[in-house]
């Protein structure tokens, strides 16, 4: 039974970090915007973080912080402004993970993690702002549906959907300009996204680990909607497709919201 305060439509708040990411990264949950209940719209573009050195986390106690200030007005006050709106607001802080920095992921996942948590613990906010990866970065998976690029782009000849995961793929921009040398990410991209086909993408179970758990994350916040029976949700492999290790733990505190749950 669902016991939720019931929302008849969903608001998702994206916060970005890359040029792609803040023109078209609402073109991405196109598919789960077609159940008619729900919007993403980018709310806040902020620069990548890495982790802090220890060097700056003591300097910051030494000044009584908690979180870097850049933090708290670039991710954390942005995110509560707009869960400030209603309870059918949600939150979502995405970054690209380029293979350089999957090393550091954990760490990159905490300082963005620890930054909402920061703002949002005393509005009781926390578990409707999540963070995500795209890995190594959005391009990645277009190479999902290589039917999308080749549209966008008129290659002839035309490619093939890449065989491997493509959340493996070093470096899918440079592979993009191989392919088509004038590539222009926000361009080009946009093209890209408005043919890409998320359902293709997500198609097999064991790959692109880090998408499925943003969309799982997602889907897992519809059922607040009364009728959420009637309305059908595209497959994308969320109950037994592979889930992200450092990313995947935020769904368990989205089902066991206390607020979600009044």
């Amino acid at each position: 039974m669902n016991t939720t305060s019931p929302c008849h439509f969903f608001h998702f708040g994206l916060i970005v970090t890359g040029k792609a990411e803040r023109e078209h990264l609402p073109k991405l949950f196109r598919s789960l915007m077609a159940t008619g209940v729900c919007t993403f719209e980018v709310v806040a573009f902020t620069g990548q973080r890495s982790p802090r050195s220890i060097k700056h986390q003591l300097k910051m106690v030494g000044e009584g912080k908690l979180i870097p200030d850049r933090d708290a007005t670039e991710i954390g006050l942005p995110a509560r402004e707009y869960l400030n709106k209603g309870p059918c607001c949600f939150v979502l802080l995405i970054d690209d993970l380029e293979d350089e920095r999957r090393p550091q992921a954990r760490e990159v996942y905490a300082r963005y993690r620890q930054a909402l948590d920061m703002m949002l613990v005393s509005a009781k906010y926390i578990t409707r702002a999540a963070v995500h990866f795209l890995v190594n970065m959005l391009e990645a998976y277009y190479f999902a549906d290589a039917q999308a690029i080749n549209k966008a782009l008129g290659l002839n000849p035309a490619i093939k959907d890449y065989p491997g995961d493509v959340e493996t793929i070093r470096n899918p921009k440079h592979e993009l300009k191989q392919l088509y040398p004038g590539f222009k990410e926000v361009e080009h991209g946009g093209a890209i996204l408005d043919c890409l086909d998320i359902e293709h993408v997500l198609s097999r179970p064991d790959t692109c680990t880090s998408l499925r758990t943003l969309f799982t994350w997602c889907v897992k916040v519809l059922p607040r909607h009364p009728h959420y029976q009637a309305f059908s949700i595209p497959e994308y492999h969320l109950e037994d497709g592979t889930l992200s290790v450092i990313t995947g733990p935020q769904l368990a505190g989205l089902e066991s919201d206390k607020e979600l749950l009044q």
